[in-house]
């Protein structure tokens, strides 16, 4: 009996919880796979031209082959989505790295993360400038430091010491973000009613060997203040990574995504499900004349189907909204499903895993 629901129960995790095309399989014997996303917003079509649609779905692309390859290969989960998210942040197109938005005072203030999902080790950094790619300061820091966070221009002087390419200032700007920060400083108005787009990035993967990692990287808010610091470099909110349940990166309104844990939220929910899941599952195997299981379950060869996953994220975002939040995450779980959720019009997206399935998408009605 158990055999016939455990086969069900696989053969329903082996669908698409994600907007994707179908690729060619890969003949690898362990499944990988990643999810990516360069942010979420009022991205409609009649807001975007058919030149920017284009530049994003090819920079979407160009991200996802980096990290697919690596994984394909057998590389790392953290391998890959370094890679990933280096794409991304040297695209204009993005609010990270280059093309990263300006501070109320026309500065940039980078923040980023990044986490080890066999381990839970992790390393972020918050309002730092001069390194070309902050997610591998975010690296540096979990690798070659005993902290997790740094902020500032201590973190601006590690990556120094780290060896990290340094930038001048004027590498992040592009024409547009300074047209962004002039319109809200002109008006002083909010960067809301400028340009209603969270263009931070993100990437979160499994690996062959099944282990997690999750990474993000941002600008912040066009016109920030004070310092402010969002929800991109805080473990849990912005990026979270356990072998146990998932890989999560997010996007959207930071504060909210703080407030409500968004990125350990959901994971733990996926944790706390699978237990409960196994247990359920024990119950239909057949006893024998002592009134014992003739067959115990074991967690390696149980997994949650795609439908209880994208639930899952899905009643996350929903409280998210309640709270008065906008944005969307992607997810990675140990059983090989990549996805996302979101609850604004639009969301900069792409998923690949080795069962073939490839594809990127920008609108919230592409499926």
């Amino acid at each position: 009996m158990f055999k016939a629901i455990f086969a069900v129960v696989a053969a329903m995790s082996l669908g698409s919880a994600a907007v994707a095309q179908s690729g060619e399989a890969d003949s690898g014997d362990t499944r990988w796979s990643i999810a990516i996303h360069g942010g979420a917003g009022t991205i409609k079509r009649d807001k975007i031209t058919p030149e920017q649609d284009r530049d994003i779905r090819a920079a979407l692309s160009q991200a996802l082959a980096a990290g697919s390859k690596i994984l394909k290969d057998g590389g790392t989960a953290l391998d890959a989505i370094t890679a990933t998210i280096m794409v991304l942040e040297d695209n204009p197109n993005f609010n990270a790295g280059k093309g990263a938005v300006f501070t109320w005072d026309r500065t940039n203030e980078l923040d980023t993360s990044i986490m080890d999902g066999s381990d839970l080790s992790a390393g972020a950094v918050a309002g730092i400038n001069g390194t070309k790619n902050p997610i591998l300061l975010a690296r540096a820091v979990k690798d070659h430091s005993p902290h997790v966070m740094l902020s500032g221009e201590g973190a601006n002087q590690f990556s120094r010491e780290q060896g990290l390419e340094q930038v001048t200032p004027d590498y992040y700007s592009t024409p547009r973000r300074l047209q962004q920060i002039e319109a809200v400083l002109a008006k002083e108005i909010s960067a809301a009613d400028v340009d209603y787009k969270f263009g931070t990035v993100g990437a979160v993967a499994q690996d062959r060997s099944g282990n997690m990692a999750a990474g993000t990287s941002t600008g912040g808010m066009t016109g920030k203040r004070w310092g402010r610091i969002g929800d991109s470099p805080i473990i849990g909110a912005g990026t979270y990574a356990d072998n146990r349940s998932c890989a999560i990166s997010a996007t959207g309104s930071g504060e909210y995504f703080i407030r409500l844990g968004v990125a350990h939220e959901i994971c733990a929910r996926i944790r706390m499900r699978f237990s409960e899941a196994i247990k359920e599952a024990q119950l239909t195997v057949p006893k024998d004349k002592d009134d014992n299981y003739s067959y115990a379950i074991h967690a390696s060869e149980f997994q949650l189907p795609d439908e209880e996953i994208q639930q899952i994220a899905d009643d996350v975002i929903a409280e998210l909204g309640e709270l008065g939040g906008d944005g969307g995450i992607i997810y990675a779980t140990p059983w090989g499903q990549a996805g996302y959720s979101f609850n604004t019009a639009g969301m900069y997206r792409g998923r690949a895993t080795s069962e073939g399935e490839m594809g990127v998408a920008i609108y919230g009605d592409e499926e």
